[in-house]
Parts: structure tokens; sequence; C-alpha cells
């Protein structure tokens, strides 16, 4: 038998992937009509496997025989010999296509595991390191589906979902402390006078764990503005798209702190108008180059750009340049963006209550706003 065609998802295969994201990834299937159309399919296939490789660990709990069998999924569609389901045909093409390295989507199911055992994490380097797992992975496969596999631009394109993730935390402390969860590290809130196990018993807002929440916050803004390099490396009509999420995901950051750090009590929510302002903002700026990320990456993402950079130079075949990029089409991309935003609000507050794991709360979103 042959190896699956590489180069090309068969249109069934693609009509299940968005019949999936549809029902069972909304915040995504929002987040993909603001992507041009000859990146919309393979981002299609790539999250429409990654949500049944999250559900298959989900339903098993982490059981180790589960994720073996999920590894030997990925290793049959690594090799052209997907299990026979559209969605491994089309996660098989579309790795196959873009050249996408067996070590990121590894990582982000390494990342799944975490977030069912309910891992904690003692210092921010280590919670940076489960963020380049569940956020970072998406930024390099969001990245290289832009043909974009330079290491410049993939170390920021992973510190990008490394600062959404960030925020998601800094937003939903108290909702994932109800749910038995905690990220913010450890070692800060001990610095901080909060023994992280009695917190954990009763959850509470104190200007201590404010001050935890902040410095979370401070780092995320870090990345942020090493990320808007990597954004003006973007084809033409990939940029503005990226940088509104990007924008509109340190506002949320930024209500967090306008509400004293307070995520414990209640979640910020970002208004509508402020949506809009902030949206016509990133849309209207332009490109911004921050010189002291260049030449450097967070550690904690390294070894995605050095999973790429160990490619052959050079390995993917011709693509037809992008269209021209029109302007007129703003309008559009800005009412899809709200209209995301909205459902991921409603969305993240469903998954919460339900204990839902990693990918359906950070992606789609690329990503969980």
């Amino acid at each position: 038998m042959a190896p699956t065609n590489v180069l090309a998802i068969r249109p069934d295969d693609l009509d299940a992937c968005r019949a999936l994201l549809r029902t069972g990834s909304k915040s995504f299937y929002a987040a993909s009509f603001l992507l041009p159309d000859r990146i919309r399919a393979p981002a299609c296939a790539l999250y429409a496997f990654c949500r049944v490789a999250d559900d298959a660990i989900d339903v098993a709990g982490g059981d180790g025989a589960a994720i073996a069998a999920l590894r030997e999924r990925i290793s049959a569609a690594y090799a052209g010999y997907p299990s026979d389901t559209p969605y491994d045909r089309a996660f098989a093409a579309t790795v196959a296509a873009y050249v996408i390295p067996r070590a990121v989507p590894d990582a982000l199911i390494e990342g799944f595991t975490w977030d069912v055992a309910q891992r904690r994490y003692e210092t921010i380097d280590d919670l940076l390191g489960y963020a380049a797992r569940v956020a970072g992975t998406v930024g390099a496969m969001m990245c290289l589906l832009m043909e974009r596999r330079d290491s410049e631009t993939l170390a920021r394109a992973t510190e990008l979902g490394l600062a959404m993730q960030l925020t998601n935390i800094a937003r939903d402390v108290g909702e994932d402390a109800r749910a038995g969860r905690l990220y913010l590290p450890l070692a800060w809130c001990r610095e901080e006078g909060v023994d992280p196990d009695a917190w954990m018993a009763a959850p509470r807002f104190t200007s201590q764990i404010a001050r935890v929440i902040g410095r979370v916050l401070d780092v995320a803004d870090q990345l942020y503005a090493r990320a808007d390099s990597g954004i003006a490396e973007l084809p033409i009509d990939c940029r503005r798209g990226i940088r509104a999420a990007r924008t509109l995901y340190a506002e949320i950051g930024e209500q967090v702190r306008r509400r004293g750090m307070n995520s414990v009590d209640a979640r910020a929510v970002v208004s509508k108008s402020r949506k809009f302002e902030v949206l016509a903002r990133a849309i209207l700026a332009p490109p911004r180059y921050n010189n002291a990320s260049r030449f450097t990456m967070f550690e904690a993402s390294r070894f995605l750009v050095d999973a790429v950079s160990a490619l052959p130079a050079n390995p993917l075949p011709a693509h037809a340049e992008p269209p021209p990029f029109k302007w007129w089409d703003l309008h559009t991309q800005a009412l899809h963006l709200i209209e995301l935003l909205e459902g991921l609000e409603r969305r993240d507050r469903q998954t919460a209550a339900a204990g839902g794991s990693g990918f359906e709360n950070f992606a789609g979103e690329a990503q969980r706003t």
C-alpha cells in the first residue's frame, strides 16, 4: 500500500474536520474565518486532530495505554499510513505538506497529559514550559502553515502563544482554583506568604495573590512585545488578524489590572465597545519591531524552534503567492473577531464548569480569549 497523498487534503476529510470543529470547537471554527482561505483548510485539519486527541486523553483520564495509542496514531500519520479516519488522514496530509516536525504534536500531547494530571508549577520557568506545550506549539504550527520557518519568526510565534497562555492563567485564577487547578508559580506564592495548599482549600482574593497575578502579567507583557517583530514578518494577508488577536489578548490582561488584579472573585471581561476600540487600533497600527528580542528566545520554547531548524533547508514545495491584501475586508474581519470573543467567553465558562482540559481551554484561540 502506498503512503497517503501528502500534498492535498481530501475534500470529504476536510468537510468532516470542519463539521467536528463547528460543534466541538466553536471557538476555533469562528477564529478560522480570520485566516486567509489558503491557511484555513490545513489549520482546520490540525485543530480537528488535536480536538480528537484531547478528547481521547480526557475520556481516558490520562491513562497510559490511551496516550500510547494516541502516539501510535501520530507515528502512523507521520509514516504516511494514517488510521482510517478523516481526522488522521487530514492530519497526515497537513504535517507532510508543511513539514511540521514530530516534536510539535508530541509536545502538545504532553501538555494535555499535564492538564489532566492537574500538574502544578514551582517556578515561572516551569510554567512557561507548560505554556510552550499547550500554546507555544499552536503558535509554531500556525507559523509553519504561513510558510515562515526562520528561527527568528518561529521564536516570536511561540512566544506569542506563551503570552496568551499566561494571560489566560492570570484571568482565570478563581475559576481554575474552584476546578481544583492552580497554575500560579508556587515559589512566587510562597514569596508573598501564600501557602498554595491552604489557599486552594479556601481560595480568596488578597493583596498577596494580587502581586503574584501581576508578576505573571508582567512576563506576558514582555512576551507580547517580543512577538511584535514576528507578526511584522508574517505574510501580509495574515498580519492584521494575528495582530488583532495579540492586541485583544493583551487587553484582557489590562482589564485584570483595572480590577486590581482580582481575577479570583470574577473573571475580567472586556466590553464590546472596548474590543472594537482596541481592534481598530490594532488594524490601523503599522508593523512594530522589537530589536531587543532579535536573535534571542525564551528557553521554554527553544526546543520547538530547534526541531524546525533541524530539518533540511527549504523543504517546502512551491506554493502560490498570497493574494493582495484587501483593505475592505477589515470590517468583516472585525465582526468575526468580536463574534469569536463573545463566543469564547461563553465557551470558557462552560468548559471550566465541566473541568475541561488544556486544548479546549486554550486552543483555538489558536487559543482561549
